[in-house]
């Protein structure tokens, strides 16, 4: 069995120090434009306050001070799980406010300072990976789900395999015939999806515990969104030829992830 621990995941996860100082940079942006906007929200009102009520001012300054402080310490918390990499008791309802709330409101203090919406992405990734992570959680390889884009498959390939990976004809042009040989060795389910609304119908239909999804940026920020509470671990395509069009990826970081999740050992597999 795997020693699922930060310590072995850094031995062959790559690098994504930078994505995550993006993060924790935009989290405390996001923190100080939150404390602005509940200090306005209450001093708007202020005078109104004080005609209906002598004392609802305090009351209000009360109440948008525990909000504020709420979200500091949430914020604060997920710093410390990004820099510990250990899990949390309430590690998946972090992961859900980074989901649904954060990256959002990351987006757009990212878009005004400057920042790429697809940096932003990929600081999302990455601290969603080490979410998924800190959960440490194994599954068997029949609750365990591989999402692939079909810009994997070579651009002149007659054969469908969106219905069925299986119907590669394994001529070596693309990295499909490597995922579907992992996909057996491995056990686990392999679909190729066209876009977002294949690939919700897949993850509907197999219903796995996990998924490990290749993508590009937007891709794969919007499918770990749409799949939310299911964890995705997100691996990002290479694209030497440009996006949508005989793209690559990592086949090590691909079997990594599935022994890595599978809990079995890493360098028998």
């Amino acid at each position: 069995m795997n020693d699922l621990s930060p310590k072995t995941m850094k031995e062959w996860a790559p690098d994504s120090r930078p994505e995550k100082r993006t993060f924790v940079i935009l989290l405390l942006l996001a923190c100080v434009v939150l404390v602005g906007v509940a200090v306005l929200l209450w001093l708007i009102p202020y005078v109104g306050f004080s005609n209906i009520h002598p004392r609802l001012p305090l009351i209000m300054a009360i109440l948008f001070a525990s909000i504020v402080l709420f979200l500091i310490g949430g914020g604060l918390t997920l710093v410390f799980t990004i820099i510990r990499g250990k899990n949390l008791f309430f590690n998946r309802r972090i992961r859900g406010v980074v989901i649904r709330f954060l990256f959002p409101i990351l987006v757009l203090v990212g878009k005004c300072v400057g920042i790429s919406v697809n940096k932003v992405r990929r600081s999302f990734i990455a601290i969603n990976n080490q979410l998924v992570f800190a959960e440490a959680r194994q599954v068997t390889p029949d609750r365990l789900l591989v999402l692939l884009p079909q810009c994997l498959q070579y651009h002149d390939c007659n054969v469908k395999v969106t219905g069925n990976i299986e119907n590669c004809e394994a001529c070596g042009k693309c990295k499909i015939k490597n995922l579907v040989a992992l996909s057996k060795k491995f056990g686990v389910s392999t679909s190729v999806a066209t876009g977002g609304t294949l690939a919700r119908r897949i993850v509907k239909e197999k219903r796995p515990d996990l998924i490990i999804g290749v993508a590009c940026e937007r891709d794969l920020a919007s499918g770990i969104q749409d799949t939310y509470p299911i964890p995705v671990f997100g691996i990002l395509n290479n694209r030497p030829n440009g996006p949508c069009y005989d793209t690559d990826v990592n086949l090590e970081l691909v079997e990594k992830g599935m022994s890595f999740f599978l809990g079995r050992d890493i360098e028998k597999t």
